[in-house]
């Protein structure tokens, strides 16, 4: 399960997840993602597990359900995101789960279960949520971005500070903080606002563009007479 064949074409501003399943072999994914599957694939939707799914859908922000595509005599299925980005692979075993920012999620193989992650109330201050989506177990995690994706590996006590909107992913059990960007003349007009302190060791993923940046720049746009 953990030799999957695949393969990410087009990086990385419109990355495409392709899937090659023999028989026994599957792979599962958000509602959606789906682009292509080969006649030997089959699917079935499920919660994961329904509490675990209703935590998801309640308090992760993501679909209640989930899709597994399987197949018993081989075939081939494609996933791509909703937005234009990069699409990354994450290794997670037994002890080393995977933190990821909810709208990153875009599917895995092997035993991984999905659950929820409680940031705390300081949540609220990084993107007005107070969870994000935690995949543990032993297998891999498809995670996408905004823009292309950067992975830095933390040593022990080294930090790292990140704009929330360019947060995409951490190893479980790394230790952050929120905090504002620099002293109060920066934090008020130097266009950075709340950041995260991560510490190492661990891996952390970034986006190397934001979305409400963009949203920003095109409502200017909008309503415009000609």
């Amino acid at each position: 399960m953990l030799f999957l064949k695949w393969v990410v074409d087009d990086k990385p501003s419109y990355s495409i997840l392709k899937v090659q399943l023999s028989p026994g072999e599957s792979v599962t994914a958000e509602p959606g993602a789906m682009v292509y599957m080969s006649s030997g694939v089959e699917v079935k939707t499920h919660t994961g597990g329904f509490f675990k799914g209703l935590l998801r859908s309640m308090l992760g922000g993501e679909s209640l359900f989930l899709n597994t595509f399987y197949t018993h005599r081989g075939g081939e299925v494609w996933f791509a995101p909703c937005l234009p980005g990069d699409i990354g692979y994450v290794r997670v075993s037994p002890g080393k789960g995977l933190i990821i920012q909810d709208t990153s999620y875009l599917a895995h193989h092997g035993s991984i279960e999905l659950s929820v992650a409680w940031r705390g109330f300081r949540g609220i201050l990084v993107e007005g949520e107070l969870f994000w989506l935690k995949a543990e177990g032993d297998g891999g995690v498809w995670i996408t971005s905004y823009g292309s994706i950067e992975e830095l590996e933390l040593k022990p006590g080294e930090r790292a500070v990140v704009d929330n909107f360019h947060f995409v992913a951490m190893d479980d059990g790394m230790k952050w903080r929120i905090r504002k960007f620099g002293g109060l003349k920066s934090f008020l007009l130097g266009g950075e606002g709340i950041v995260v302190e991560v510490e190492g060791p661990g891996r952390l993923y970034l986006q190397t563009r934001a979305l409400p940046a963009f949203i920003e720049l095109i409502s200017k746009y909008i309503g415009r007479k000609k």
